[in-house]
């Protein structure tokens, strides 16, 4: 079987063309450029393309599939020439599900949450021995691939992206996926590019309800209102509603327990994400009891409150435990209810330290006019708050330029916000650290932040 991949450099896409030559299917793939780490990992499995570009001559009678990537446009002349031999063309989501139809899908949506709960449910299958295939949009700690797709599991867990499919399919990718076990973990407007309203975008999430395997599940937070609104509002009577919120717990030394197991996370978002997993590792056999003891070894997945560097205090080095004076951390976080969680979860681990929190306006919808006022007071746990945005991405994007001073009032005007990072990372470096957490949040880099490399400067 051969398969040919338009725009293979994605990061689904490249993690999807890897899965299909690990199962034995011939990959060939074309793009107009590729970085890593997609670019090492293609050139690892020998798929990076030997030039980059489109070359129509690449597309045969021959092939069995090709699969389109959301990076390609739609007068791409190798999607013309695929069109022309009339060939099966597919998006990646479309494909994962004729790989996966055969299985037991559990995919994941929401606005927040997804990866970290998707992560969780992968590493308490793993520790229980019960094999699946994946798809999840981070790279994963002891998980090689971000997808994996076999001839042998029966199972397969789909983080469950809400954004659209592909230039030739304006769907959102979780339509596609059908599950036998849905987990919805809060709704929050986002992709304004594509979902001009909150209305619209909140029915991408009913319509994912509507696509719920027969005699399936849904799993759903409670505590969210707009999750709870589409749940209650959906009349199907052949599927299981299963509603959550965040379970008993308390913070002792540092360190959060449920019951009686430790855990190596922290924050109200994160014991949301913890039981939306367990409710879903349930519907696969996982006992609670075995849940417990995979989950105690969790430690979360890439860049979700990611720990980069803690210092220890005096007191550590005599021998105590859970005690230190700073730590560095780094998140994902980016939309405003994703700032809130994630703040109020450091908030709540460490109540004595002051919070230093830094956030990049990065998304095409964080950077919008109209859509800023949706971060009004985000910040405020916080004791320092800095945001950062860059004129460059405004112009790559192709948005109007940004006032500063428009965003200090957007966030409520208890910000610093700065358009150069080297400004804003001299000011944190120039503060004092001593019983002080700094936290980053964004879906870039600052412009090209080392955070390892900022952590050991903060931290001495």
């Amino acid at each position: 079987m051969r398969v040919h991949f338009i725009a293979i450099g994605g990061s689904a896409m490249h993690n999807l063309a890897i899965a299909l030559c690990l199962k034995g299917i011939a990959v060939t793939g074309s793009d107009d450029e590729i970085f890593d780490p997609a670019r090492s990992r293609l050139e690892k499995y020998g798929l990076l393309p030997a030039e980059f570009g489109w070359h129509p001559e690449r597309i045969t009678p021959d092939l069995d599939a090709v699969v389109l990537g959301m990076h390609a446009r739609i007068d791409n002349p190798e999607l013309i020439r695929a069109q022309e031999l009339g060939l099966k063309i597919y998006s990646y989501p479309e494909y994962l599900y004729e790989q996966s139809k055969d299985k037991l899908r559990i995919v994941i949506g929401g606005s927040h949450g997804k990866t970290t709960t998707t992560a969780m449910i992968l590493h308490v299958l793993a520790h229980c021995g019960i094999e699946a295939d994946y798809m999840v949009g981070a790279q994963l700690k002891g998980f090689e691939v971000m997808v994996r797709l076999s001839h042998t599991a029966k199972v397969m867990v789909i983080e469950g992206d809400e954004y659209l499919t592909s230039p030739i399919d304006r769907r959102p990718k979780f339509h596609l996926y059908r599950p036998n076990v849905a987990i919805i973990t809060g709704i929050e407007w986002d992709h304004i590019n594509v979902f001009p309203t909150f209305d619209i975008y909140r029915e991408q999430f009913s319509k994912f309800i509507d696509l719920i395997e027969p005699d399936g599940t849904l799993i759903y937070c409670d505590e969210d209102k707009e999750v709870h609104r589409v749940a209650v509002e959906n009349r199907r009577t052949d599927i299981q509603k299963l509603p959550y919120v965040c379970p008993e717990h308390r913070v002792v030394d540092g360190v959060t327990e449920i019951g009686h197991t430790k855990l190596r996370i922290f924050g109200h978002h994160n014991l949301l994400n913890l039981t939306a997993a367990r409710l879903a590792c349930r519907q696969v056999g996982v006992t609670d009891e075995q849940f417990d003891e995979a989950i105690s070894t969790f430690e979360g997945a890439s860049k979700r409150l990611e720990l980069v560097k803690k210092s220890e205090s005096s007191r550590d080095r005599m021998g105590a435990t859970g005690h230190f004076d700073c730590a560095v951390y780094k998140d994902f976080a980016h939309a405003p209810s994703k700032l809130r969680a994630t703040i109020h979860a450091m908030r709540e681990q460490y109540p004595d330290r002051r919070l230093v929190a830094c956030m990049e306006l990065h998304t095409f919808s964080s950077l919008t006019q109209e859509f800023l006022q949706q971060y009004s007071h985000s910040m405020d746990e916080a004791d320092v708050r800095y945001v950062y945005f860059s004129q460059h991405a405004l112009q790559l994007k192709k948005l109007p330029p940004l006032d500063p001073e428009e965003v200090r009032k957007a966030f409520g005007g208890n910000v610093e916000v700065f358009t150069d990072s080297a400004t804003m990372v001299a000011k944190v470096k120039a503060m004092e650290w001593k019983n002080a957490n700094l936290l980053m949040m964004s879906s870039g880099n600052f412009d090209g932040i080392d955070f390892n490399q900022l952590a050991e400067e903060v931290l001495g």
